[in-house]
């Protein structure tokens, strides 16, 4: 397995050098398409002394200044990603998670740095994550390379987490150490058995891996605290949640690695 394209996301408010250095880093690595993406959007309503109402004028400054902005950047990408990588380069005036979630159907893998709460410039993880139907790679803060040198994989017997394993199979097969945890109140036969499918199930992947259990109730910051124990530079899990009046609800976990921000996360529902 392998991933043949990406889609690495530019925030228009942030530096891109870092995010494009790893991205590009990882399509050398897989011999992958890399699509340059960036997006921002208008807001519909701007403030004024009479409050809240559309102002024409207002807002077509606005779009200029989006639209010269995604110049930059796409100038930006085009001199930072070198011509022995197949790349092309996307910009829209649209919300940043809406682009986003259109490019996940041309890609096998999204790369983004962290988001925001501006949906009008920043890309909303939470929403990419359980609406593109790709994994996401959430890169940690400011980190230019993807070390691959050992891997977390948060094991939940689930459809989330074996979705997820397998979505990051081409990066596992890439790092140094492998390490298969789950978190239990109880080390019993039934955890015992399904680490052990696991670590086969990676073998016949060419992929050497070990197991641990993390006693204790499931809890987001003992995950982060156990991937900091191994020096982890990837964590893989699937994103646990639902739609709720158009709000994602989130268990612990999922939540708790959406916002750290130190370590690098595969997420995958």
């Amino acid at each position: 397995m392998s991933y043949k394209t990406m889609v690495v996301n530019l925030a228009v408010d942030a530096n891109p050098a870092a995010i494009l250095n790893l991205a590009t880093e990882l399509a050398q690595r897989f011999d992958a398409h890399l699509i340059g993406l960036a997006a921002a959007d208008v807001p519909p309503l701007v403030a004024t002394g009479e409050g809240m109402v559309h102002e024409g004028k207002v807002m077509q400054n606005q779009r200029l200044e989006i639209e010269k902005r995604l110049a930059e950047l796409r100038e930006l990408f085009e001199k930072l990603v070198p011509p022995s990588v197949s790349s092309e380069w996307r910009q829209h005036v649209c919300g940043p998670t809406r682009a986003l979630g259109l490019a996940a159907r041309s890609a096998d893998l999204i790369v983004t740095a962290d988001g925001g709460e501006n949906v009008y410039r920043e890309v909303d993880i939470a929403s990419v994550v359980l609406g593109a139907g790709r994994p996401v790679l959430v890169t940690a803060a400011n980190a230019e390379h993807f070390l691959s040198k050992t891997a977390l994989v948060a094991w939940k017997d689930s459809r989330e987490a074996r979705r997820a394993l397998s979505d990051a199979l081409p990066l596992l097969a890439k790092a140094n150490e492998v390490v298969v945890a789950t978190m239990e109140s109880g080390f019993g036969e039934d955890v015992r058995n399904s680490l052990a499918d696991i670590v086969v199930f990676l073998e016949q992947h060419g992929i050497t891996a070990r197991s641990e259990v993390i006693i204790g109730d499931t809890d987001g910051g003992k995950l982060v605290t156990f991937a900091l124990s191994i020096h982890a530079d990837l964590i893989v899990s699937g994103a646990y949640g639902h739609s709720r009046l158009r709000e994602w609800a989130f268990g612990g976990v999922t939540r708790s690695l959406i916002d750290e921000s130190g370590i690098s996360r595969l997420l995958s529902n």
